[in-house]
């Protein structure tokens, strides 16, 4: 027997295992965060050195880059042969490549690239699941239920990212292989739960795969995210590498590529990427809002956990081996805000439309950015932890109605392309976000980092010559060294420096106060044009949001296709 839509005990099986879907992918973009220390502990490499800055960015963003250029193909490819095979699929690949990182037998260099590529195909079963997880609870459920269900499974998500924090600092320290097993019995049941339960909704579908879109496409999205990577690495004498011709040329055969893929769009029969469905206001409008807010809050998860891992968490007599555990924990009000908000304003879009939930949203979360930038670098905790909470609250009123309004402006046979595009559009903002937000960062540390840690080292002994090498390494050296909890003036300075100066002194550099309390003002600089960034953002999005019109379902007795006339009206 197959399932209708509006069958009312499988909605809640699909919303059951695709929630469980969307928790496991978003743990796992973010547990290796925490987890990275460990991870080259284990493999016996020092991410810290030039020649391996490859395996540490690719290890943090390949998941993220990967999901961003695949979820609209795999999207389309979910209306072409069934979203329900699409996804459980993906949950299958997803489980094997992680039962398959949690077992490699090498070390050193040959050990990280396996970890890159395998993480590479786990991403690909991640976007299996993330590309169709929307579409299937928007076919399975009423409309009326949709923002509550969407809500759920969007929140999950969220909080996955920051659960993510807590479980890596947790399970790393025993063995780092566990990160990566963790997923496999969660998988293993996931999957034989959907392939057992999850049951496609039939419809016909003659169209072909544009392979041109998707070649175009890919690499397009590819060039770019590569040139946002390696622009935040220093290049020759340069702090950054904006002016690398590498990155250049990465970022320009990007747009080349992006546009020859908007030419081909138009041209192909049947075209990947629906444009047309950009005539309809509502996901017009929803999709640039869900953009410029990823933009907005993209980076700032990195940024956090350098601000406390780097400065606050030792400042409060942390050691810093002990930070990338500590700082998922003293996170966790914004993922309370998240599990608050999400559901209930998934909810209540239910009844009232998503405009006043996702534009509100935004404008709150534009002003949790500004009390942020308020708080002192080494801020009580007691203001600190609500502003957090404003901020999950925001974010979480934010992405489930905006999700639903998306979703429910679409036809049905556009769904899971739809729902890839506005996908796509999020996690490629994120990491656009990241470069942003850590170039804003890196400006602020380079205009007075160099002079304060050279004077600060030589007034502690160092000599001359050491600390002129020490204030001449590249600020994102030092970024790094404070995001995987590494003590920064071992990193800066070295071991065999420090063993050379006296004990009183070389306790100093080394303890818990020096480098937090000298890094505190250049970081400030940094950090305030960050969330000025973060705060227009917000505003944009809320901007976007209001001009989505009112509450507005597709209406599913017209035919088939997107016409002119497919735009939802303004209350």
């Amino acid at each position: 027997m197959v399932a209708t839509p509006r069958d009312d005990r499988y909605k809640w099986v699909a919303l059951s295992n695709t929630t469980l879907g969307s928790l496991m992918s978003m743990i796992d973009i973010t547990i290796m965060l925490i987890a990275l220390p460990d991870i080259f502990r284990g493999i016996h490499i020092n991410p810290l050195l030039p020649r391996n800055s490859f395996y540490l960015l690719w290890m943090i963003l390949s998941f993220m880059v990967v999901t961003s250029v695949l979820v609209v193909s795999l999207g389309r490819l979910g209306d072409m042969y069934g979203r329900v095979r699409i996804y459980n699929l993906g949950f299958a690949v997803y489980t094997a490549f992680s039962l398959a990182l949690s077992v490699t037998w090498m070390s050193g260099t040959a050990a990280a690239l396996w970890l890159v590529v395998m993480r590479v195909f786990q991403g690909v079963g991640a976007a299996m699941l993330i590309a169709n997880s929307s579409a299937i609870l928007t076919d399975a459920f009423p409309e009326n239920q949709r923002g509550m269900a969407l809500g759920i499974n969007q929140v999950a998500g969220l909080s996955g990212s920051f659960i993510g924090l807590i479980l890596g600092g947790v399970l790393a320290p025993i063995q780092w292989r566990l990160i990566f097993l963790v997923s496999v019995p969660i998988g293993l049941f996931g999957t034989v739960w959907a392939y057992r339960k999850l049951r496609e909704v039939p419809r016909r579908s003659t169209a072909r795969l544009d392979w041109a879109g998707n070649v175009t496409f890919a690499l397009g999205l590819i060039g770019i995210m590569v040139g946002i990577t390696y622009g935040i690495q220093p290049y020759g004498g340069s702090t950054m590498g904006w002016s690398s011709p590498f990155v250049l040329a990465s970022l320009a055969s990007g747009v080349v590529l992006l546009a020859a893929f908007a030419i081909v769009e138009q041209r192909v029969a049947d075209p990947m990427f629906r444009l047309a469905l950009f005539r309809i206001r509502a996901f017009t409008a929803g999709s640039l809002s869900s953009l410029l807010a990823s933009m907005g809050r993209g980076g700032l998860m990195f940024i956090l956990i350098i601000w406390l891992q780097g400065i606050w968490l030792p400042l409060h007599g942390y050691d810093f081996s002990r930070t990338p555990l500590w700082a998922g924990i003293y996170m966790l009000p914004m993922t309370a805000g998240f599990l608050l908000a999400g559901p209930v304003s998934g909810f209540l879009s239910d009844r009232f439309g998503s405009r006043p939930f996702a534009t509100g949203g935004m404008i709150v979360a534009a002003g949790s950015f500004l009390l942020l930038e308020r708080l002192p670098i080494n801020f009580s905790y007691a203001e600190f932890a609500p502003v957090l909470l404003l901020n999950g609250l925001a974010m979480g009123a934010f992405a489930a109605p905006n999700r639903a309004g998306v979703m429910n402006s679409l036809p049905a046979e556009h769904r899971g392309v739809g729902a890839g595009m506005t996908s796509t559009f999020q996690n490629s903002a994120q990491v656009l976000s990241v470069g942003v937000f850590f170039t804003l960062i890196i400006i602020g540390l380079s205009a007075t980092l160099p002079s304060a840690l050279f004077h600060g080292l030589v007034a502690h002994g160092v000599p001359v010559s050491v600390a002129s090498a020490a204030s001449h390494l590249p600020p994102v050296s030092t970024l790094f060294a404070a995001f995987l909890g590494y003590n920064p003036v071992q990193h800066i300075v070295g071991v065999t420096a420090l063993a050379k100066l006296p004990a009183r002194q070389a306790a100093v550099l080394a303890g818990r106060g020096f480098f937090p309390t000298l890094i505190s003002r250049p970081f400030a600089n940094g950090l305030h044009e960050a969330f000025d960034f973060s705060i227009g953002a917000c505003l944009v999005a809320a901007g976007a949001s209001s001009l989505r019109g009112g509450k507005y379902h597709y209406p599913t007795s017209d035919a088939p296709g997107v016409t002119s006339e497919d735009s939802s009206p303004a209350e």
